[in-house]
């Protein structure tokens, strides 16, 4: 059964939300999982990847949009089907995408804005109330 983590950052930027995705699909990586993001269009895609080239000075995350002909470590999903993923699903999606349950981890990330809460409440309700392995991080700035 897929672990679920919520991930609750102290900012009400959704660029710091980014940040985040990028420092924890990076800890993944160096404990050897494929990671996925999910993102809801192609335009959040492009700025996810130029940030994970960005995000650190002193880092390199290997990385491509899904579906390219290279598979990466790490990959930005658009809404295809996640093919053979089955690490961790990053979900930076306005929506949980329906075939999360076939990861191993799937993390949610909060910012403190009012839209983003309440998603984010009603996703934990939903994950609880089917018996999912739920685990809630306070992230200080």
């Amino acid at each position: 059964m897929t672990r679920i983590d919520f991930y609750i950052l102290q900012s009400d930027q959704h660029h710091q939300g980014d940040i985040f995705a990028c420092r924890l699909a990076e800890k993944a990586h160096r404990a050897g999982m494929r990671v996925l993001l999910a993102v809801d269009d192609r335009q959040r895609a492009e700025q996810l990847d130029a940030l994970l080239w960005t995000f650190r000075e002193d880092s390199f995350l290997p990385h491509a949009p899904q579906g390219d002909e290279q598979r990466a470590a790490v990959e930005i999903n658009c809404g295809e089907e996640p093919g053979p993923h089955h690490g961790l699903l990053i979900n930076l999606c306005s929506e949980v995408p329906g075939w999360f349950s076939r990861f191993e981890r799937l993390a949610e990330i909060v910012v403190q804005q009012p839209q983003a809460l309440e998603r984010s409440r009603s996703r934990f309700g939903h994950f609880r109330n089917r018996g999912y392995p739920l685990q809630s991080h306070r992230i200080g700035n």
